[in-house]
C-alpha cells in the first residue's frame, strides 16, 4: 500500500478547461453529495490544483488496487510522514477511517452522517451554469439546454450517442431495480407518483418484493435522482415526482410531453435556489417564504392563464398570494388581476434573476 500511495502523490492532477460552478470549496473540511456526472471530482481537483502540490493526496476510492483494511493500517502514517495538509478521498467508502489532516474532503453520492464535515450538495448545472459552456447566449443556449440538461460531460457526446450514453451512465451507477424504478419514473415525470404503483406496475414484468422497492425508491430519492414535491398541508397525499435532469427523460422514455419536461426544468432551478416549495390543485409551485405562486406555462396565452387565475382565486385569497408568475419559452407581460401581481416572465430571465 505504501507503494501505491507514493503513486497517488507523485501522479499530477489532470483538469480539463475547468467552468467555475456556484458551489465552491475553502479550506475547511467537507462531504461533497451528489449524483454520478455531476460534478464532484472537477470540483475537488480545481480547488486542489491552485494549491503547492506536496500539501495534498488525492485518492479515488473506486481504484480496485486499494485494499481498506491495509489503507486504514497506513494512510495516517503516510500523511504525517510526508506532512499533509490535505487529503482527499473521492467517491469515499465507509469502511475507510478518517485520519487527522488539517483538511479533509470526501466524496460520495449519498450523504453519510458526520459532525467531522460540512456538508455540500452538488447538483447537475443550473441553466446559469450551462450558460458557460455556450459560445453564445441567444435562443439557441435555450434549445440547448433543452437537449442536453445539466450534465457537463453531454457537451462533449455527440448527438447520436447523448441517450446511449445516459444508459450507460445509469446502468453502471444504479443497480437492476433502481433502474427499472428510473425508468417508470420518467413516464411519470411531474406527475403525482407514488411508491405502491410502481410496486404494483413492476411486478407484473419482474419477480420483487415490496420491500425491496420501497428501499430501492427511498435510496433513489435519497441520493437524488428522483425529487418528490408534497402537496401543500397534506404531507400524506400522494407526491409529484421529478427527475435528477431532464435528459433522463427522453434516455428512458419514448414518451413526449414538452409542458411536463418544462415543469420539471423549472422545479430543478428551484431545488438549487434552495427554495421550498409545494404543489396544490390546479397549481404547479406554491412557495410560501415569498407568498408566490409559479404556473408553468411554455406557451402561455393570456386568454387561458386568466381561466387559470379563475379556477384558483380561492387559493389566492385563502394564502394571501402577493405574486404568481407564469413562467414561458419565449412570452413576456404582465396581467391585470385584482387580487395579486400577475407576470409572464420567459425562462431564461427567470432562471437568471435573483
Amino acid at each position: 500500500m505504501e507503494i501505491l500511495l507514493e503513486e497517488f502523490y507523485k501522479i499530477d492532477l489532470n483538469l480539463d478547461k475547468y467552468h467555475y460552478r456556484k458551489l465552491f470549496i475553502d479550506d475547511k473540511s467537507y462531504q461533497i453529495s451528489g449524483i454520478s456526472h455531476s460534478g464532484k471530482t472537477k470540483l475537488v481537483k480545481s480547488y486542489l490544483l491552485g494549491l503547492k502540490k506536496s500539501s495534498y493526496l488525492y485518492i479515488d476510492c473506486n481504484d480496485i488496487r486499494i485494499d481498506i483494511e491495509v489503507l486504514n493500517s497506513s494512510l495516517n502514517s503516510f500523511c504525517n510522514r510526508n506532512k499533509i495538509d490535505v487529503l482527499v478521498l473521492d467517491n469515499y467508502k465507509e469502511q475507510i477511517n478518517f485520519v487527522n489532516v488539517s483538511q479533509l474532503i470526501i466524496t460520495t453520492e449519498l450523504q453519510i452522517k458526520t459532525d467531522l464535515l460540512i456538508p455540500l450538495q452538488l447538483y447537475p448545472l443550473d441553466y446559469e451554469e450551462f450558460l458557460a459552456y455556450e459560445h453564445k447566449y441567444d435562443s439557441s443556449a435555450l434549445n440547448h439546454f433543452f437537449q442536453l440538461g445539466g450534465f457537463a460531460f453531454m457537451h462533449k457526446v455527440s448527438v447520436d450517442e447523448r441517450v446511449l450514453s445516459i444508459q450507460r451512465l445509469l446502468k453502471n451507477t444504479l443497480d437492476d431495480v433502481e433502474f427499472d424504478i428510473l425508468c417508470l419514473a420518467a413516464k411519470f415525470m411531474s406527475q403525482k407518483l407514488s411508491a405502491f404503483t410502481i410496486y404494483e406496475r413492476l411486478k407484473l414484468t419482474r419477480k420483487i418484493s415490496k420491500d425491496k422497492l420501497y428501499k430501492s425508491f427511498e435510496g433513489l430519492v435519497k441520493k437524488n435522482y428522483l425529487h418528490l414535491v408534497e402537496k401543500f398541508h397534506a404531507p400524506k397525499a400522494t407526491k409529484k415526482v421529478y427527475l435528477c435532469d431532464t435528459s433522463l427523460k427522453s434516455a428512458l422514455s419514448i414518451e413526449k410531453n414538452f409542458g411536463r419536461l418544462f415543469e420539471n426544468m423549472i422545479f430543478l432551478e428551484l431545488l438549487k435556489s434552495n427554495t421550498p416549495c409545494y404543489y396544490d390543485d390546479e397549481i404547479d409551485f406554491y412557495l410560501p417564504s415569498s407568498d408566490t405562486i409559479i404556473l408553468c406555462k411554455p406557451f402561455a396565452d393570456e386568454r387561458r392563464l386568466f381561466q387559470k387565475l379563475e379556477s384558483i382565486e380561492a387559493f389566492i385569497f385563502t394564502h394571501s398570494i402577493r405574486k404568481i408568475i407564469a413562467v414561458s419559452m419565449n412570452k413576456e407581460g404582465t396581467i391585470s388581476h385584482p387580487l395579486a401581481q400577475v407576470e409572464i416572465v420567459p425562462f431564461d430571465i427567470w432562471a437568471l434573476g435573483d
